[in-house]
């Protein structure tokens, strides 16, 4: 992928159709690192499923037979001298804490890093295409911390839904004035 936002989008998609209901997506950038992790509380993945995940021949999709989005996410982040970790606990096995993290870190000095995109555009991809999904978007650096919690929209929503065109707008631009003020610090 050209730009570590779509993977993002590719493993948010994936956490959403294992029945997440919050997906934490947490970017922490320094000088020199980045590290991209991904949070979820979907019913989780067996022993078996996690051991396999990683290779791009197995995928749970009925319509192609391979599954690329973590295979390529683990190159992005290998290829700059970084890592992929993944974790998971499964519904059955803890009933009352289950869910997934894939954690990715790059070294962004790399000659083979890839940018990070536009994440704005992935963030309000998301929550339009879920509005009955939470989402909790924070990027932290140097220079300070952009953050979108759909709950908290929520509370203030009332009865409007998160799709609407307006919330959606007002989404883009706040996260894009967010944004604006921390390149001028």
């Amino acid at each position: 992928m050209k730009e570590l936002s779509l993977n993002i989008l590719d493993i948010t998609e994936n956490s959403l159709k294992a029945g997440a209901t919050l997906v934490t997506v947490l970017i922490e950038e320094s000088e020199s690192l980045m590290k991209i992790s991904i949070e979820d509380d979907g019913v989780g993945m067996t022993g078996e499923v996690l051991s396999s995940v990683e290779n791009p021949f197995y995928t749970t999709r009925k319509t192609r037979k391979v599954g690329m989005g973590i295979p390529l996410f683990r190159f992005a982040a290998e290829q700059t001298g970084g890592d992929l970790k993944i974790s998971s606990r499964h519904i059955d096995e803890f009933p009352d804490a289950h869910g997934t993290l894939v954690c990715a870190t790059f070294n962004k000095a790399h000659i083979d890093f890839t940018p990070l995109g536009d994440v704005i555009s992935t963030v309000v991809t998301l929550i339009q295409g879920h509005p009955d999904r939470d989402f909790l978007f924070i990027h932290k650096s140097e220079r300070g911390t952009v953050t979108l919690d759909t709950r908290e929209l929520r509370s203030v929503l009332e009865e409007i839904p998160l799709d609407a065109f307006e919330v959606l707008s007002w989404i883009r631009e706040n996260l894009t004035e967010q944004y604006e003020s921390i390149k001028q610090i």
